[in-house]
């Protein structure tokens, strides 16, 4: 099987990091590839940064259906453009927040999610909701660093650390999801210093995408999940037209 990653922003250390967090997860077997949005944002921390860097993510996402690539996983933990890649897509599309917060209920009564900017919140509220996970989220923290300075700020791991420390708690929470595809890499250390499980949306969507595609599992690709009815499309979006 064939899984992309797909980076929705175009700064390549992100993808570099990513990859190598969904590398160290693909089993046997499996060819995985990080690909970086070719248009678009450096990173994603507003409404505005996620909606457009949706026509990079669909563009990654024609191009991978053209080259024979079998599911994709979101690495935004915004999870921009998944329903619009599902309709593009033959093979299952995965956001990497659903993808984390569905695996940290299955590790205790609640998780909190500490995430990049306190503007952010509320997008992750907004999937909380849509995922039906009230129940389990039990709190969402910014730790205020800017998405760009996981890169190059060395006072990130501790940053992160304490913001999480600081969110069990708050919440008595039972699992930490980190709350940007940017802290992948951070997991175990924080996870070993905390005594708790940390949960990496890049991580978990990657196996997800592999666990479905191992029990040959795809869209029924109707309805909702049918191809956009093609029409024109003008300006700056004609190339994104459907025939």
């Amino acid at each position: 099987m064939w899984i992309r990653v797909v980076n929705p922003n175009t700064t390549s250390e992100m993808t570099a990091t990513i990859g190598r967090c969904a590398a160290a997860v693909a089993g046997p077997g499996t060819r995985l590839d990080a690909v970086t949005s070719s248009m678009g944002p450096a990173s994603i921390e507003s409404h505005y940064d996620e909606a457009l860097s949706v026509p990079g993510i669909l563009a990654a996402i024609a191009a991978g259906e053209q080259a024979g690539v079998d599911g994709y996983v979101i690495a935004c933990f915004g999870d921009p453009g998944v329903e619009a890649a599902r309709e593009l897509a033959r093979g299952p599309v995965v956001g990497i927040a659903e993808a984390a917060m569905r695996t940290a209920t299955q590790l205790g009564r609640g998780f909190s999610v500490v995430t990049t900017l306190s503007r952010t919140i509320g997008r992750a509220a907004d999937l909380v909701h849509l995922h039906g996970l009230q129940r389990f989220c039990r709190g969402i923290h910014a730790c205020d660093l800017p998405v760009l300075a996981l890169d190059d700020d060395p006072r990130v791991r501790k940053i992160v650390t304490e913001s999480c420390r600081a969110a069990l708690a708050a919440d008595d929470s039972d699992a930490i999801v980190l709350g940007c595809a940017g802290m992948a890499d951070l997991c175990a250390s924080i996870g070993a210093e905390l005594g708790v499980p940390v949960v990496d949306g890049v991580a978990a969507a990657t196996l997800a995408v592999q666990s479905l595609l191992t029990m040959d599992l795809r869209p029924a690709g109707r309805g909702e999940s049918a191809s956009p009815p093609p029409k024109p499309y003008t300006g700056l979006l004609s190339p994104f037209q459907l025939d």
